[in-house]
């Protein structure tokens, strides 16, 4: 199946994937409704958060270029110091872009 990415077929695309987006979020907060939140699930939700966070930066660092690599490093420092995400990302950019200045 293609789509014709000229005139209204980008936006008959976006639309597609956003009806997508909605229907699984919506979908998972309607399932969640059913189900109790003890100690166990609060756990799972805890770990699966966290894996699937490795799972999108590992390949980075095994398969990035010396710009991701340092900043991954960067931004895991900035986190461990001040223990806050948004100047952990701020500095991991700013690193990743003064390493493909040069």
């Amino acid at each position: 199946m293609s789509v014709e990415t000229l005139g209204g077929g980008t936006l008959l695309i976006v639309a597609v994937m956003t009806l997508v987006t909605l229907a699984t979020r919506w979908g998972g907060v309607y399932v969640m409704a059913f189900v109790p939140i003890g100690p166990r699930v609060r756990r799972f939700i805890v770990a699966m958060s966290g894996s699937v966070l490795v799972a999108l930066l590992a390949p980075l660092a095994v398969n990035g270029d010396g710009g991701a690599r340092l900043a991954l490093a960067t931004t895991a420092l900035v986190m461990l110091v001040f223990k806050k995400p948004l100047p952990a990302i701020a500095a991991g950019i700013v690193a990743a872009a003064v390493a493909r200045l040069w």
